[in-house]
């Protein structure tokens, strides 16, 4: 099946400008049904790397194609866990992912492969063959834990999602699920980020409300800037 890719555009802001897009697409658009009440939720992602860090490198130099994997949970909770590989080809995003148990994703966030799930490795979705493949082959490990609050916005047309991400936070992958994980800022005071993913095309209407002719697009990677944050190599 082939890949879906999706344009996803990033821009970093200051916070006066964050809560002036909330207002616009507050009035604008709808919230993603999973929001909780204030309109937000927690993503915390752990990714993973080699020991050469070559995701990290690639980050860095700007290398295209590139690949991520990481294991996502929301508002540090074990009901909803994921494993996903996110790919950069030519500007545009792909994703791709499935289902961890709570004890599968404690398993691979502490660099194991429990034997049962190696020997039966051929029934487990692709994205998660994969992952095990490359912490047997090239030592893939957890690196770092990514943690934020976003504010999503959705639009039907162009498939479209606004989000508005703060609190960008680094933290250790152990933490995942931990009530209070320490965490440190990977941004700024008074800086955060909106990233605005769609299909084929950006409605006009959208574009205008988020006066995206006055902001500019950035190269721009969590796992990339909080890696920094915490320092390069761990």
């Amino acid at each position: 099946m082939d890949k879906h890719y999706r344009h996803e555009n990033k821009y970093p802001v200051d916070a006066v400008l964050i809560e002036k897009v909330r207002m616009r697409m507050n009035a604008l658009l709808q919230l993603d049904e999973n929001a909780g009440q204030d309109g937000r939720y927690e993503i915390r992602s752990v990714y993973f790397d080699d020991l050469d860090d070559t995701c990290y490198r690639k980050n860095m130099a700007g290398t295209d194609p590139r690949v991520k994997y990481r294991i996502r949970c929301y508002n540090g909770s074990e009901d909803h866990i994921r494993l996903e590989k996110k790919e950069k080809r030519n500007g545009m995003t792909a994703k791709t992912s499935c289902f961890l148990s709570p004890d599968q994703a404690h398993d691979l966030i502490g660099g194991r492969v429990p034997e049962d799930l190696f020997l039966n490795l051929g029934d487990q979705p692709g994205v998660l063959q994969e992952l095990v493949y490359f912490m047997k082959t090239r030592l893939f490990l957890p690196k770092i834990m990514v943690v934020y609050d976003r504010t999503p916005f959705v639009c039907r047309d162009g498939n479209v999602r606004v989000t508005l991400d703060e609190n960008i936070a680094a933290g250790r992958p152990e933490d995942l699920f931990c009530r209070h994980p320490f965490l440190k800022p990977a941004m700024p005071s008074g800086r955060e980020l909106i990233e605005v993913k769609y299909d084929g095309f950006l409605p006009g209407y959208i574009k205008d409300e988020l006066s995206l002719g006055r902001l500019k697009a950035e190269t721009f990677s969590k796992y990339y800037l909080c890696r920094k944050t915490v320092g390069e190599f761990l």
